[in-house]
């Protein structure tokens, strides 16, 4: 028995280790698989492959006073196979990155400049425990994968920060955005989250959604077609 969990483990090492190259720079002109981008030739690898520009300074603030920046495998190309990203947020006066999701990597905030609430949902008990704690300069946090977190600008001045995921690509999906910015329907939203459907209604304006109709009983919404 001893041996072969000895073994076991041995190949779940050699196939965590089984990277032949250096790097992998992504080829933006092949195609991009469940792993990652092809390798870009060797001969055609530069330093500006492994540096970004991209979060010098902050973005445009949107509708909930912040910005992000990313820089994801897709925008810098040293980073593919490598297993990390990284991420700039900047916060106006009460600015908020709302609830939100990473489904293929852990996070981690530092905080720049000004106060920041932060926190995270825990889906170990059925108490959906949330973990919140308010951030000052160079403190930081760690929001577990695939778990809702967010982050808000609780100071008076504008707030700063930089987050780092153990992806090249961790995907993200945004609570509000999966809503009413998609083509669920009024009547499905309703159902399953017993929001009133006016309010769904102009929700979906405001983040430019569609599938807006006003059936919000239930017995009505199951005899729709979707």
């Amino acid at each position: 028995m001893i041996p072969t969990i000895f073994f076991i483990f041995s190949l779940l090492s050699l196939s965590h280790a089984s990277l032949v190259v250096d790097f992998c720079v992504a080829d933006y002109t092949a195609p991009n698989g469940p792993t990652g981008y092809s390798c870009k030739s060797p001969k055609d690898v530069t330093v500006d492959d492994f540096v970004f520009h991209g979060l010098n300074s902050s973005g445009t603030l949107n509708i909930f006073n912040s910005s992000v920046g990313f820089a994801f495998d897709s925008q810098f190309p040293g980073l593919n196979g490598l297993g990390i990203t990284i991420g700039r947020l900047d916060f106006g006066v009460g600015g908020v990155i709302p609830l939100h999701t990473h489904p293929r990597a852990s996070e981690q905030i530092v905080v720049i400049e000004g106060t920041i609430l932060a926190g995270f949902v825990s889906t170990d008990n059925v108490d959906n425990v949330a973990y919140i704690k308010t951030l000052n300069k160079g403190d930081v946090m760690v929001f577990p994968q695939g778990l809702l977190h967010f982050q808000i600008n609780v100071g008076d001045s504008n707030a700063l920060a930089f987050v780092a995921l153990g992806s090249s690509n961790p995907g993200i999906q945004t609570f509000d955005l999966a809503l009413f910015k998609s083509d669920i329907s009024t009547s499905i939203i309703t159902a399953t989250t017993l929001l009133d459907a006016t309010i769904v209604n102009k929700l979906k304006g405001v983040f430019g959604g569609s599938g807006l109709n006003y059936v919000v009983d239930h017995e009505s919404a199951r005899n729709m077609q979707y």
